[in-house]
């Protein structure tokens, strides 16, 4: 998956503590979103997403290998 979560807080000038106040988590929640290292909630994913004035599918992208070997219906 790639995470663009940095890119967009950075472009509008906040700090990891203030998006994770801003969304309800706590800042080392918001660190491992960046990092790739926590694959949100559907929730979380929508409420960053809010917060950072950006759609969900702008700032969580799959890639071919987040999909491999699973079913499509």
């Amino acid at each position: 998956m790639i995470i663009k979560i940095k890119e967009r807080r950075k472009a509008l000038k906040m700090s990891q503590a203030e998006l994770a106040a801003k969304v309800g988590v706590r800042r080392e929640t918001i660190g491992h979103l960046e990092n790739g290292e926590y694959n949100p909630s559907l929730r979380l994913a929508l409420d960053v997403a809010r917060v950072l004035k950006s759609g969900v599918e702008e700032l969580f992208m799959l890639t071919c290998s987040d999909s491999k070997g699973k079913k499509k219906d």
